[in-house]
């Protein structure tokens, strides 16, 4: 079974997405599946990648970043999976272009 060693830079970036969860209880980030599930995204590398964000709230873009950081939980690698598709990249984009 393979095994992925993250670098620092992505520690810190899961470290800062969980605090800002932490610090934003109004978001409900452990119902983060619901909340994909509500726009039509289903909990899984396929969707969540190919996911529109254009029109996305803050909410739903957050449950996408701990979406992906939960599927790493399960699916070792899924987050470096998300990093290299640039799917992170355009979730942060969004959340840039909401000033969040």
């Amino acid at each position: 079974m393979p095994y992925v060693n993250y670098g620092r830079e992505a520690i810190t970036f899961e470290k800062a997405v969980y605090k800002f969860v932490d610090e934003h209880p109004e978001y409900d980030m452990k119902n983060y599946g619901e909340i994909l599930e509500k726009v039509g995204i289903e909990w899984g590398i396929n969707s969540m990648e190919s996911a529109i964000v254009d029109d996305l709230d803050a909410r739903t873009v957050l449950a996408l970043l701990i979406g992906a950081i939960r599927a790493d939980r399960f699916c070792e690698g899924a987050l470096l999976g998300f990093m290299k598709s640039g799917a992170i990249q355009r979730w942060l984009v969004r959340l840039k272009e909401l000033d969040l």
